[in-house]
């Protein structure tokens, strides 16, 4: 199938059709309702090792756990009479506007997922008009994926552990037309996921990525003395520092986005430092196990950083309601990580379109139901926490 075709089908399904390109029988899966309908079937089209690397998190999975029961725990308050036929998704974000708040995150190797790994994504990004971000780790270049991406779009950045290599891909980003760059700061480390080990899984030595295909082997970590830390020692050495940021915004003319910030300390500092804005999240539950929920995170570092200040999220979202529950908390707009990988992996690049315009239907009927007819008009008002079930006393209830 040319590339021409996956894009005509993938912006038939942002339409709301299940037709193709001419000659194509591209069609999404079968009980597909709602977008979170695509996690519910993942199963069927990712080899199980596979969907337990994309599913899984990292230790005991507490924090993937943590995601989405924050998430269930807030409901929308209705209103009625409200009018809302002017109303819109619409935001500006870092000077441009985007048509709605919806951000496909930064996820690595999708050739795990599907043959046309990110280029099949980003194609599906430009059908509905998303911004995507692609990661360094991604299984196509940064270059390829520009190609099939709209004009919205942004690079994920991990600092490489020399200075040129990082300066590397950020020319290359700028010179492929990426507005932003989103450097991740939450994962110097990567901690195991167990269920991945337990399933077997391992990324193939054909996956490789392809961004850092032309970067020499990176330095051997060093070698700890005797009774020294592999983590602290070893691992950590290498890590970046607070005094590579102000390396990294001298570097460049786009603006920078740090990812992975929960502490409203860091978020002070991090502004202060001059970061055009803030990715809340815990890395999807992959990083650091036992981490806050994001959405839970959010509102303390609203107030840390100001009313003004672009604020994204990350981690748990699943519905067009997530959505509107974390712009309601004081995120600009959202990032979604998992479900766009199952949405690839089903139907490729019809997919990911199709998944995108489950979500923002979804969206736009909370906002309607809720008379908040456009993103700016949702605030804290407009949702409740669901009341906790009672503890009970378990001595008192058997001696009663």
């Amino acid at each position: 199938m040319t590339s021409d075709g996956i894009a005509e089908g993938a912006r038939a399904a942002a339409k709301g059709a299940h037709a193709a390109a001419p000659g194509q029988a591209l069609r999404v899966p079968e009980g597909i309702h709602c977008a979170q309908d695509y996690e519910a079937l993942a199963s069927r089209f990712l080899d199980a090792p596979v969907h337990a690397y994309v599913a899984g998190g990292s230790g005991r999975e507490r924090t993937i756990e943590a995601n989405s029961r924050a998430f269930d725990e807030l409901g929308i308050q209705p209103r009625v009479l409200r009018d809302a036929r002017a109303g819109h998704t619409r935001l500006t974000l870092l000077g441009r506007e985007l048509a709605h708040p919806v951000l496909l995150a930064p996820v690595a190797f999708q050739a795990l997922a599907h043959p046309q790994a990110e280029r099949a994504t980003a194609q599906g990004a430009a059908a509905t008009d998303t911004c995507i971000v692609a990661s360094t780790l991604s299984s196509c270049s940064l270059e390829a994926i520009a190609t099939e991406a709209g004009p919205e779009r942004w690079f994920q950045l991990y600092l490489q552990p020399r200075r040129e290599d990082t300066l590397e891909l950020v020319r290359r980003a700028e010179a492929a037309g990426y507005g932003a760059l989103v450097v991740t700061l939450d994962a110097p480390a990567q901690a195991p996921s167990l269920r991945a080990l337990r399933a077997g899984f391992r990324l193939p030595d054909s996956l490789q990525p392809a961004n850092l295909a032309t970067h020499p082997p990176a330095p051997p970590l060093p070698t700890a003395a005797r009774g020294a830390s592999r983590i602290f020692q070893g691992i950590m050495a290498q890590a970046p520092g607070w005094r590579d940021l102000p390396w990294l915004l001298g570097q460049t003319r786009l603006p920078v986005l740090a990812k992975g910030v929960l502490h409203p300390c860091d978020a002070k500092v991090l502004k202060r430092a001059g970061v055009a804005g803030l990715v809340v999240s815990n890395h999807g539950g992959r990083a650091l196990d036992g981490a806050q929920a994001s959405i839970d995170a959010l509102p303390a570092i609203r107030q840390a950083v100001g009313d003004d200040y672009p604020l994204l999220l990350d981690g748990g979202i699943r519905a067009g309601d997530d959505v509107f529950k974390a712009i309601a908390l004081g995120a600009d707009a959202v990032m979604i990580g998992r479900l766009q990988v199952y949405a690839l992996a089903a139907a490729g690049a019809l997919g990911v379109a199709h998944l995108i315009k489950l979500l923002r239907e979804e969206l736009e009927l909370c906002m309607a139901l809720a008379g908040c007819p456009t993103l700016a008009d949702i605030g804290e008002t407009s949702i409740h926490r669901w009341p906790r079930p009672a503890l009970v006393d378990h001595q008192e209830h058997h001696a009663s």
